[in-house]
Formats: structure tokens, sequence, C-alpha cells
């Protein structure tokens, strides 16, 4: 390979990870901007006197949302191994962008009564669909575009994006709050800004998708027989992948999901911090924990993918319930700031290599689908109930059974991650 080809390899590299974690920051946007606003916009659709209970009819449509994501995984992961990875992801950014732009506009229960909730809930269940596809189908970019040497550095960007998506719409929520809007302003109409955002910003996303180099590795299987691309039954010879998916990833979700969507509402809710001291707690520790994801990327190009999942693995067993039942009992910012700090740090061994320890399991023509569906399954299941399972167990006055929920699920994981083989050193990525 001479120099010039070597060069325009690497910016073409470069240009593809910028752009792909771009679009996949706006994806994860659109989708946390409906958790971040839920304690602004949920009167608006269920009109409660009770805080707890519109809480649990926002967090259930967020439930609902996420049980599209396997449909997602499985229709997105089948486009991008048949047809290409950029198309797919050109196809999920738009559907999400349909998706803010439904939420933004939808009248309240107060004008159109019953009709609010189901419009709420038709645009929650499309980005649900558009959501469940990015996952696999940008993981497998990103991990494909890397060189072999940096494949837990640039795909550990994939969090960062997705933490970036949550940071931005916590920091539009920041600047609503303290310099533009009053709470008023905010319940009543201040909520549909960032809806209004997202879909703007996703026609963004949508013009630099449409301008990413395909991957080398989709690109040499181009002539595999069309039937072996993309299809469940191709996708079922790689059982023991699809389980090791489904293992390393019930633990590390649940806990994901817990420190990160559901932390704002546990702030408010249980810590009883005011809604301004929460976003602020976790803009700043959500900031922080995107920064540690390359750096632990990093490190498993070192040392390898499995001695942090084992890390993460068994101080999520030990640390969860002391951890929470800790922050549960602060009166302090900076007390409940340094718990949740702690808890990111040890979920930054799952999180920054989660995408590249999928992708590396799978060969090129199931690739997307087998890292997108039985991911998307397992959210779907654990991620997407974790808040939903709090506030029902906080409603009956036992909140800390759920600190033992997540800790069980760890343990199973770290079950599978004591018996699965490093990927680094048995990496489907090397025989592209």
């Amino acid at each position: 390979m001479n120099a010039n080809t070597t060069q325009i390899t690497t910016t073409q590299r470069i240009k593809a990870i910028v752009g792909g974690s771009i679009g996949n920051l706006v994806e994860w946007y659109d989708w946390y901007a409906y958790a971040a606003f839920a304690i602004y916009f949920s009167n608006s659709f269920f009109p409660e006197s009770d805080l707890n209970a519109q809480l649990m009819n926002t967090a259930g449509i967020f439930f609902v949302g996420f049980l599209m994501r396997p449909i997602g995984g499985w229709m997105f992961g089948s486009i991008a191994d048949r047809i290409g990875r950029k198309k797919a992801m050109t196809l999920s950014v738009l559907l999400m962008s349909f998706g803010s732009l439904l939420i933004a506009l939808t009248p309240t229960y107060d004008t159109i009564g019953i009709l609010a909730p189901a419009l709420l809930l038709i645009a929650r269940l499309l980005q649900g669909l558009s959501v469940g596809g990015e996952y696999g189908v940008s993981a497998t970019y990103l991990s494909e575009m890397a060189t072999e040497d940096r494949r837990g550095f640039y795909s550990s960007f994939q969090y960062v994006t997705l933490i970036g998506g949550q940071l931005i719409a916590l920091g539009i929520q920041l600047v609503l709050q303290k310099l533009i809007l009053t709470e008023t302003q905010l319940e009543n109409w201040g909520w549909r800004i960032p809806f209004v955002i997202g879909a703007i910003l996703s026609v963004i996303a949508l013009y630099l998708r449409s301008n990413l180099h395909e991957t080398e590795a989709f690109e040499n299987k181009k002539d595999v027989n069309d039937k072996k691309k993309g299809t469940i039954k191709e996708l079922l010879k790689h059982p023991q992948a699809l389980l090791t998916v489904i293992g390393l990833t019930l633990g590390g979700t649940l806990a994901f999901y817990t420190y990160t969507t559901y932390m704002q509402k546990f702030l408010v809710n249980t810590v009883h911090l005011t809604k301004e001291q929460s976003t602020l707690i976790s803009f700043v520790s959500l900031f922080i924990f995107a920064c540690l994801q390359p750096v632990f990327g990093g490190l498993s190009d070192k040392i390898g993918r499995r001695p942090l999942l084992l890390g993460f693995g068994i101080l999520g067993t030990i640390c969860t319930v002391p951890l929470l039942t800790a922050l549960s009992h602060t009166t302090s910012m900076w007390t409940a700031f340094f718990l949740i700090m702690a808890a990111l740090i040890i979920v930054s061994g799952y999180t920054s290599i989660n995408a590249i320890v999928k992708a590396e399991l799978f060969p090129s023509e199931v690739r997307a689908l087998g890292v997108g569906l039985p991911y998307a399954l397992t959210v779907a299941i654990f991620g997407g109930s974790a808040e939903y399972i709090a506030l029902w167990l906080k409603k009956f006055g036992a909140e800390h059974y759920f600190y033992w929920y997540i800790t069980a699920c760890i343990l199973f994981s770290l079950l599978v991650y004591v018996r699965m083989k490093d990927t680094k050193e048995n990496s489907t990525l090397d025989k592209d």
C-alpha cells in the first residue's frame, strides 16, 4: 500500500469516526430529552396530583419505548448487514427526528384528552425503533472503522456520544431553568423546546451521515450470498455469542440506566434535592463519566477487555447496595455527587468496551444484527424497566429491594465475564 493510499484511508477513517459519533450523539440526545424533561411534562399528559404517579406513567411509556428496541435492532441490523452500515444509520436518525417533532407538537391532556398520552406513546415507539437500531449499527460501524490496535479506544466514543446526548439534554435544561424560563413556564410550554432542538439536530446528523464512507468489512463481503446476510437463521448459528451478549449486557445496562437516566428522578424523589440541584449533579457527573470512556477503552487495548469487565462485575456486586443506601440518606449535594461518581467509575468498566466486545464476537455478515438484537432485547427488559421498578417499589415503601435487584443482575453478568474468553485476543474483526 503506498503512502498516498494510507493517508486517504486514515483521513476517511477519522472522518467516519467523527461523523458516525456525532450522528450517534444526536440520536441519544433525542432519546434522553424525554427522560430529562419528564419531571416537567408529566402533568401535561397525565393530570394526576401525585408526583410519583405522574412519574410512573411517564416511566411506563419510557419502558414501552424500550420494547420497540428489539424490533429496531432486528430491522436496522438486517438493513446494515444486507445493504450497508451507512444507509442503516441514515434511516435511523431520520426516524428519530420524526419522533421528536411529534412530541414537540402534541397538545396537552387538557386540550385533546386521551389522545395526548396516545400520541406521546406513538412518538416514543418510533424513537424506540430508531434507537434500537442505532446501537448495533453504530457499534459495528465504529468497530470496523477502527485500526486493530485502537479498537477499544475508538469504539468507546459510542458511549462518549451516548452520554453526550444526555449532557446536551441536561445542559439545555440547566440553561432553561437558570437563565430563560421560570418553573411554571417550563411546566406549561418550555419542555417542548428541547424536542424542537432535537428535530433540528437530527436533520444536521442526517446530512453528516449521508456523506460517510462505508466500512471495508462490509465491502469485502459484498459477494457473500444475500441469504446469509442479516438473517435470524444465520444469526442462530452463533448461539454462544448470542448468549454472551445477553449475559454481559444484563448487569451493565441496569447499572447504567440506574445511575444516569433514573438518577435525576432519584435525587428529586428520594434524596429530596431540588430539580435544579439534581440537574446540576447529573450534568457534572455525566460529563466526567463521558471523559472516562476513552481512557478505559484505551486501557482495554493494552490489557484486554476481560479485566475491565471483571472489575465492573466484582465492584458492582460488592458496592451497589452500600452506594445507593448511602445516597438515599444523604442531604448534601457534594456527598451525592461523589457517591454517584464512584458508581459511574465502576460502571465505566462495562460501558467503555461493551460495543467492541460484542462486535468482536460476530462475523461481518451478521455483525450488526448480532450486536444489536440480543443487546436490544436485554436492554428492553432490564434497562427499560429500571426506573419503573424502582418507582413501583418506592410506592410500597420497599425501595431498598431495587438495590439488591441491581446487585443480583451484576452478579449474573460477573459469572459470564469469568467464563468468557478475552475478545481482544479472539476477535472476528481480524478475519475481515
